[in-house]
């Protein structure tokens, strides 16, 4: 088995803000692309599973089949069970690990998922790699991811500039990519996948309801997270600036025309025989 390398921090943490946004995630909205490729007898590990929203979702589309969510972070896969729990589901199971040493035999799962992990590991590559090797002849090797560049809003707005700027560099600084997504095909080729399906898609926030849900998640995300005491502690930035940052977000949520999609790329790599 590998050593693991993971060497990067997570940037969002697993503040109230950061949890809200993850809790909202479905099968439906982050990995529609990974459905159609389903069967009900399947066996399934739910990489960097988070409180297992997208987890669940999975094991309701496996019935005969088991889901297994792994977190780096022990803490949150309490919320996890909790979820699984509620939703009478008992084919899942929940485990701590590392995505670039899975302590799992070679060939294990029919499907191998990650949802927005990459961008946040040291060695997307490796990470692939081990993601390849626990996947069975025949399976799918899963994985959709942001890329922050590629976002883009109405109306334009320095504070928002701003706050991309320095989440990318925050991120950077902890060993992420957060333009992973245009690097997913690349880093999987990287890694020997070879049967590879690449595709995209956006979540999109325009009314009254969703700006006001998504500005306020990063308007409190900025001031109160990991990530805000992360860009403090790394000199990226002043509180004052992270307040003002986080009026921008507040500011644009309020705005009658404002629009906000987030473009993700996602891989369907099948493994050979």
């Amino acid at each position: 088995m590998p050593a693991s390398r993971e060497t990067a921090v997570y940037t969002h943490g697993h503040h109230e803000s950061v949890l809200r946004s993850h809790s909202w995630r479905t099968a439906e909205n982050s990995a529609g692309y990974l459905l159609g490729a389903l069967e009900p007898r399947m066996r399934i590990l739910d990489v960097g599973c988070g409180p297992g929203t997208i987890t669940a979702d999975l094991a309701a589309l496996v019935p005969d089949g088991q889901v297994t969510g792994l977190e780096h972070a022990p803490g949150v896969l309490e919320q996890a069970r909790a979820t699984a729990a509620e939703r009478g589901l008992t084919n899942t199971d929940f485990a701590v690990g590392d995505v670039h040493a899975l302590d799992f035999p070679d060939d294990t799962f029919c499907v191998v998922h990650a949802h927005q992990v990459l961008q946040h590991v040291g060695d997307p590559v490796q990470a692939l790699r081990e993601m390849r090797r626990v996947t069975r002849p025949g399976g799918f090797v899963a994985v959709r991811d942001s890329d922050y560049a590629a976002m883009t809003w109405y109306p334009l707005s320095g504070g928002l500039d701003d706050w991309l700027d320095l989440y990318r560099r925050v991120a950077r600084a902890n060993g992420g990519e957060p333009d992973a997504g245009r690097r997913l095909k690349s880093w999987a080729l990287a890694a020997g996948l070879t049967d590879i399906t690449a595709t995209s898609s956006t979540w999109t926030f325009s009314t009254p309801e969703e700006r006001r849900w998504w500005s306020g998640l990063w308007a409190d995300r900025t001031v109160a997270s990991s990530y805000a005491e992360l860009a403090v502690e790394g000199g990226h930035a002043t509180r004052e600036q992270l307040q003002a940052v986080a009026g921008a977000w507040r500011e644009w949520g309020a705005r009658d025309d404002g629009w906000f999609a987030v473009l993700h790329a996602e891989i369907l790599c099948r493994k050979e025989v």
